[in-house]
């Protein structure tokens, strides 16, 4: 982007926000790929096991949006989040005693009530500072979110090696450690509050979701990252039960992360290139190549390798281009509530139905079957995103050349 449109936000402003990215995806790290491997070890069954991690996507079909829209309101984003980072410490405590599969659901709903608003609510108070005229600046956004890639890629490989090494039972301690330095990284963010005031001429929430434009953005997602979910919740039991170590496991999880990081450090070269939606049918389409590879080829090792490779795709620039879409279309006083219903439908409602669905679909046909399920709905996200491409050629939804 054209540096002379940058926002005046300055480095000692924007570090935080980057601490508090790799601290929170060095949580998410480990939690998400090892958490259904700790239900195993405790002798919880598939399904039980699907139930449980559904937890996280179950809260995140109302906390986001709750918690968006009270930032909306007062625009004291950042006092919410040292608040949810707080409370999910405390939940945290209760992985430590002997957990029943009703405690459990109650301490894991406790803690993602909580982190499921996090970072919604930190893309909507960074993305305020990072853009200008309403256009995401993807330099600065992603040299700030590819240390969450960095903290996500350091826990999963040490867990991994860890979990390998000395067995699952540590596993609560290691997100007692983790939500302790989210404490940390929220304590020291700034409370710059953004004007909550309302813009004449500016559309309301609902005219913007009512869009044909919004509709068919939400719906891409929706179906993209519902595929997405078989790789969330089942990669690591699936490789598990082809064989594969924990170590092993936790380099696959890496691969994925460092070129992901690759990704958010270089975009801003090339982006530009494509509009929005046309980034999108590109993530999408590429979906359904790597759910046909981790489907079928899941066993021969380079072939997997390249198919998380396609990570910098199906998730980096996915994710660059619809926070630079929801930055255009939700600004201002819209920018919470808009981030929320992000988190809401692509990682609320899809969470829920992608950990039941692949539950049930493992229990009768094997894992395997989840990630050839997979395939179709990431080709419903492609037939989106074309018909998206299609109603948005009148409106300019595209990132500027560096």
């Amino acid at each position: 982007m054209n540096t002379a449109t940058a926002p005046r936000a300055t480095r000692r402003q924007l570090v935080p926000f980057a601490a508090l990215s790799a601290s929170y995806f060095a949580h998410i790290g480990f939690f998400n790929p090892y958490l259904p491997l700790w239900l195993k070890h405790l002798g919880l069954s598939l399904w039980m096991i699907g139930l449980l991690t559904s937890m996280q996507a179950v809260t995140r079909v109302f906390a986001p949006y709750v918690w968006g829209w009270l930032s909306d309101r007062n625009g004291a984003r950042v006092p919410l989040m040292r608040w949810c980072s707080g409370m999910a410490l405390l939940c945290s405590f209760g992985l430590l005693f002997h957990p029943s599969p009703w405690w459990l659901a109650a301490v894991l709903f406790g803690m993602f009530i909580h982190t499921s608003a996090m970072m919604p609510m930190s893309e909507a108070a960074m993305a305020h500072l990072v853009s200008h005229m309403g256009t995401l600046d993807v330099r600065r956004y992603g040299r700030i979110r590819l240390w969450g890639s960095v903290g996500f890629l350091v826990t999963v490989f040490v867990s991994g090696a860890w979990f390998e090494a000395r067995g699952m039972s540590g596993f609560p301690y290691w997100a007692v450690l983790t939500l302790l330095a989210v404490n940390i990284s929220t304590w020291c963010l700034p409370d710059k509050r953004e004007s909550v005031a309302h813009v004449e001429g500016q559309a309301g929430f609902w005219q913007v979701l009512r869009q044909a434009q919004s509709r068919w953005f939400f719906a891409t997602l929706f179906f993209h990252v519902l595929s997405h979910v078989s790789i969330y919740t089942f990669f690591s039991l699936y490789l598990d039960e082809l064989g594969y170590g924990k170590d092993m496991i936790g380099v696959m999880w890496a691969v994925s992360v460092i070129v992901e990081i690759m990704g958010f450090f270089t975009q801003s070269k090339w982006l530009h290139l494509l509009s929005l939606p046309m980034w999108l049918c590109v993530c999408t389409g590429l979906m359904v190549l790597r759910m046909g590879m981790t489907a079928f080829y899941a066993p021969v090792l380079p072939v997997l390798l390249l198919a998380q490779c396609l990570h910098v795709f199906t998730f980096a620039v996915q994710h660059t281009v619809s926070i630079a879409w929801l930055s255009q279309n939700f600004p201002g006083r819209l920018r919470g509530r808009g981030q929320a219903l992000y988190a809401v439908i692509c990682y609320g409602f899809t969470g829920v139905i992608g950990a039941l669905g692949g539950a049930a679909l493992s229990t009768r046909f094997g894992l395997q079957q989840v990630f050839v399920m997979a395939m179709p709905v990431a080709l419903a996200a492609l037939l989106c995103a074309l018909r998206l491409r299609t109603v948005s050629e009148r409106t300019v939804h595209s990132f500027e050349s560096e």
